[in-house]
């Protein structure tokens, strides 16, 4: 008997509950029991009609009612972090809650009950949250799909969701998963980077900065590539600032995660088939149909599959100034990639066409990376010139170049440009968009 445990009047044991602190599965035990009995006891219908406040007020007192009568021995600390453990549960998404509610945290891994980790500062770290087990977890996920009216079973057991404070999210339960279910979320600031911020990062230059404004206001399409988790959507969103608000803009993702700051947009989202196989609706069908919405800018989230062709057919037929992320480890690798998604619209064309589309749609291809020390980074900015015997050009603008790695694992290295005078200068100019010369000058180095 634990030395927190104390002895009744009349003779019967007092049983304290483990330290919070611990990650106990007696804890977990403990507030299982206290859950379910919430459950039993509550007027769940009179309790729809509460606001949020006095909904949480009410789980408290019967919270506090039921330690009483369940005689648990718990300090004060203790019995609040209880309440609002089951607090969470009932309104929210239980261990989770804390964790979306730290600025701090990029992204939450779920890999199965027993083990959390977050990544802050482009380093993951192994959390004490916890699932009571596996069914707890597989309640949070249909929860959290169900808000969307998307679900997740044995016949569907893949599922892209998102939460209210768009934040991404990506679950895949048993058979596929073998050993549990697995979340992951994506989270998303409440408050959108700037480019400001960015320069703060030193994720990029000010004459870097100058230049992505300056495209995106002269209508210049561009791709932004980079491999998982490295920042794309992020830059696509500080880059979309510089869109004026008088255009109207259509965005187009799976998970709807952008956060344009503009007062004229129209947020599209695809749609998985139904139990039936029924009621896909792809990206290739939203861009399709964007095209019949008197589009500006038309921005798709990511390009993945066949709709690629449409985007580009889009760009070369009007809709300047569009915009998309690829997922790619150089440019290079990103017009390939593009290359093999045009493929995949089912029309067989030649090669040299599908690169003259390309080449003829896409102006500026971004590179951002994730490095080894966490920071995203702008590691590359490249024009695409044309096409010469089959072969796309490309001349490199700016750069980053990496010269090493200090004791702390800090990634050392500059950026500077090539020298090179891009020729989308011309369409700069012509739009009344001016650019100190200085920016290209290669002996300009920032680290």
């Amino acid at each position: 008997m634990s030395l927190r445990d104390q002895f009744l009047p009349d003779g019967s044991v007092q049983v304290a509950a483990p330290s919070i602190n611990s990650g106990h599965p007696e804890y977990q035990a403990l507030k299982l029991r206290i859950h379910q009995e919430l459950l039993k006891r509550a007027d769940l219908s009179a309790m729809e009609a509460m606001s949020g406040d006095r909904l949480r007020e009410e789980i408290r007192n019967i919270v506090q009612r039921l330690l009483v009568d369940e005689r648990v021995v718990i300090n004060d600390q203790e019995r609040q972090q209880l309440v609002r453990d089951i607090q969470n549960e009932v309104l929210g998404l239980g261990p989770l809650e804390p964790l979306l509610a730290d600025s701090t945290i990029s992204d939450i891994l779920v890999n199965t009950a027993g083990q959390v980790y977050v990544e802050r500062r482009g380093k993951l770290e192994l959390t004490d949250t916890r699932f009571t087990d596996n069914a707890h977890l597989l309640k949070i996920i249909d929860k959290i799909v169900s808000r969307i009216g998307r679900r997740v079973d044995e016949s569907s057991p893949m599922v892209d969701a998102r939460l209210p404070d768009g934040s991404r999210v990506n679950a895949i339960i048993p058979p596929l998963a073998i050993d549990g279910p697995l979340l992951s979320i994506r989270r998303f600031s409440v408050k959108p980077l700037t480019m400001q911020d960015l320069l703060q990062y030193k994720s990029l230059t000010e004459g870097m900065a100058q230049v992505l404004q300056g495209l995106v206001a002269a209508k210049v399409n561009i791709l932004i590539s980079g491999g998982t988790g490295s920042g794309k959507t992020t830059l696509l969103n500080v880059m979309s600032c510089s869109i004026p608000s008088s255009e109207r803009i259509i965005t187009i993702e799976d998970a709807a995660e952008l956060q344009l700051q503009q007062t004229h947009v129209v947020r599209l989202e695809t749609r998985p088939p139904n139990i039936e196989g029924r009621g896909e609706v792809t990206q290739r069908a939203l861009v399709r149909n964007s095209l019949r919405m008197r589009p500006d800018r038309i921005i798709v989230g990511e390009v993945r599959g066949g709709e690629a062709l449409d985007m580009l057919q889009a760009m070369n037929t009007g809709h300047e100034g569009s915009m998309t992320t690829i997922h790619a480890n150089t440019p290079r690798d990103a017009l390939t990639r593009l290359e093999n998604m045009v493929g995949m619209a089912g029309l067989n064309l030649p090669p040299k066409v599908m690169r003259q589309q390309i080449s003829s749609a896409i102006t500026v291809v971004i590179q951002i990376s994730r490095q080894s020390d966490g920071k995203r980074r702008v590691v590359s900015i490249q024009e695409l010139t044309g096409l010469e015997a089959d072969i796309m050009t490309m001349q490199e603008i700016f750069i980053y170049e990496q010269t090493g790695v200090d004791e702390s694992g800090v990634v050392q290295g500059f950026f500077h440009a090539t020298g090179i005078r891009p020729k989308f200068m011309q369409r700069l100019q012509t739009r009344g968009i001016k650019l100190d010369e200085d920016v290209f000058n290669p002996a300009n180095r920032f680290s």
